[in-house]
């Protein structure tokens, strides 16, 4: 049995959707003084946030909402509640499961110690199990304080750089084209991807100071910041597809699993960006439906699907590439996850001391500071 998140202050309340007698009840953002009643129609209308809850607030997304100031235990026993972040949590950590599962598998039939040639695609599974479990974690600890919701996306971006490190490392190894290999962009991809990790937790995490001030800045730095290595680590498959288009290759299972997975992070970033569906109907998909959790399915499914990809590319082109090039190397593979993981930690360790140190830069206190200091540029964005 689960118990409900203990009642707060009606003060400390003020903006924050609430289960109260089996329904869920939405407070409104303004000042405690001029607060309206509470809303119980189908149809809410969207409050102007006005305290410091309005950093936990969503485009779009009117109720559901956990206490700004919850503890561990209730974030953990929130996830057995239906709020606007429950199927966020286990549409991540379900699917953690299942490739901690494959891994296993491949765990049975790979030799990873001592195979180099697996090397890469040990690094990648490691990650893939990493990421969706990082992100589970983060939508549930998110609305401990402000503070530790910034933290949580911080190591959340963070897992998500270094997945596509890895998939950068595997498709080095797996799926480059044979007329690249050993070609400059060959001997370089790897590297290049390091710093392209760098690039994307930095950018992401610097976005969310600019979140409430400039939030259309902030949605364009993050989503660019991701998109970026995304288009680097997939510049070799997009080659081979362009060249099975032009009828230079044969068709395979593998081509087949990579365009599904090109398909789903296709829908993925369009998700993200548009906040769909619940932007038509602000309300209607705050628990169930709205498009950070079909960002999340997508994003999964098309994790499966390159997965799949990449275990066929390794089994089946294992002859050519070994022809064409040298093993997998340590350095280039566990060696290069091993300094990813340094310099993602470093960076998260530095934007979290800031936030600590000047924690109104993330806060409404903080943007108030600076619209009033810079009210021209504030006005420009919104």
């Amino acid at each position: 049995m689960v118990h409900a998140v203990p009642r707060r202050p009606r003060e400390a309340r003020a903006g924050v959707s609430e289960r109260q007698g089996g329904a869920t009840t939405t407070h409104s953002h303004a000042p405690a003084q001029t607060a309206p009643p509470l809303q119980h129609s189908p149809d809410p209308k969207v409050w102007t946030s006005a305290g410091h809850t309005q950093v936990f607030w969503e485009d779009s997304i009117i109720s559901g909402y956990r206490h700004p100031q919850s503890s561990a235990l209730d974030c953990v026993l929130s996830s057995f509640q239906m709020t606007n972040e429950t199927v966020n949590i286990w549409t991540h950590f379900l699917p953690t499961w299942y490739f901690l599962w494959r891994f296993c598998v491949l765990c049975s039939t790979v030799d990873f110690l001592s195979e180099s040639y697996t090397w890469p695609l040990l690094v990648y599974m490691l990650l893939i199990c990493l990421y969706p479990f990082t992100s589970s974690c983060a939508h549930t600890f998110s609305t401990m304080s402000s503070e530790a919701r910034h933290i949580c996306y911080f190591f959340d971006y963070g897992a998500l750089s270094l997945y596509s490190l890895g998939c950068a490392i595997a498709y080095a190894s797996y799926v480059m084209p044979e007329c690249w290999v050993n070609s400059q962009l060959h001997h370089h991809f790897v590297l290049i991807a390091i710093a392209n990790s760098v690039f994307c937790t930095s950018m992401s995490c610097y976005s969310r100071f600019l979140e409430l001030q400039f939030p259309h800045r902030s949605k364009i730095l993050r989503t660019g910041a991701f998109v970026i290595p995304f288009m680097f680590d997939n510049i070799p498959l997009f080659y081979r597809l362009l060249l099975c288009f032009c009828g230079s290759c044969s068709h395979t299972d593998a081509l087949s699993s990579h365009c599904y997975h090109l398909l789903f992070a296709f829908l993925t970033c369009f998700l993200f960006a548009s906040h769909l569906p619940e932007r038509l109907a602000p309300g209607r998909f705050d628990y169930i439906g709205h498009s950070h959790q079909l960002f999340h399915i997508c994003a999964v499914v098309g994790t499966h699907f390159q997965m799949e990809a990449i275990v066929a590319d390794m089994t089946s082109r294992r002859s050519s590439l070994a022809a064409h090039s040298a093993a997998p190397s340590f350095l280039g593979t566990l060696g290069a996850l091993a300094l990813g993981v340094l310099l993602n930690l470093g960076i998260i360790a530095l934007f979290s001391a800031s936030l600590l140190r000047a924690p109104n830069l993330g806060s409404e206190k903080g943007v108030a500071t600076n619209r009033a200091l810079h009210p021209s540029a504030a006005a420009k964005d919104e």
